[in-house]
């Protein structure tokens, strides 16, 4: 039954963002839109490439299992996840009309290349069935950061501007971390702990939400409706 769950879950998931992120490509309701539709597809493509592997690793015999594939996929879906952060400050600085601000979009990149560039050193070990949690927690560690920026501009400029449609935006990168940090320092030695992975997944689904039920309200729609 678990595996069952697990896998019409990662499969729902994927679709959804999938979806959510083609018909926001499609609506042409203008740069934000669009750049929040592949936004999501980044998000959706990036996850299937580990996701994909699990769901096919739950119905397979244990000697059978895809420990490398599922490794790669970590890794993509590593690096991608980072992308999501990039353009959503990107869409943070279309949504808000910011300008300048270079020390702050300096910030940005350094810590997305120092995750990029952690994530591909070989002591990763991303193949291995026994990764080093260490290396672990050096990749998050930028990662985590760029969140925490996010959660702090999503926040003030929605507070700011009386922004409703994106007023909780900083609430679901918040709780996507909280959820997926455990993970990372628990979850080798407390497998009870990946299933927080779920909710983690709920909060992105959330994130998508926000931009599509924007974008169906129309360009310029009430930032404060």
């Amino acid at each position: 039954m678990q595996k069952i769950l697990e896998s019409v879950f990662d499969l729902a998931y994927l679709v959804t963002v999938i979806t959510l992120g083609a018909r926001m490509i499609r609506m042409r309701g203008g740069r934000q839109l669009t750049l929040f539709g592949v936004m999501a597809v980044v998000l959706g493509a990036g996850d299937a490439f580990h996701l994909l592997p699990r769901v096919a690793a739950q119905w397979m015999p244990a000697s059978a299992q895809l420990t490398a594939a599922l490794g790669v996929g970590k890794l993509v879906t590593s690096v991608t996840m980072t992308v999501f952060y990039v353009l959503l400050y990107a869409i943070w600085r279309m949504r808000y009309g910011i300008t300048g601000k270079r020390g702050l979009t300096a910030a940005v990149a350094l810590l997305a290349a120092a995750r990029v560039a952690l994530c591909c050193f070989p002591q990763n070990a991303w193949t291995s069935a026994d990764a080093p949690l260490s290396w672990g927690i050096f990749r998050n560690v930028p990662f985590t950061l760029l969140g925490l920026l996010l959660i702090v501009l999503f926040f003030r400029s929605a507070r700011r501007s009386g922004d409703r449609p994106y007023r909780l935006m900083w609430l679901t990168i918040t709780l996507s971390f909280a959820f997926y940090l455990p993970v990372v320092l628990f979850a080798g030695r407390v497998p009870a702990a990946g299933a927080l992975m779920i909710p983690k997944t709920c909060a992105y689904v959330w994130a998508v939400l926000i931009g599509y039920l924007d974008g169906r309200r129309g360009p310029g729609a009430a930032r404060a409706a």
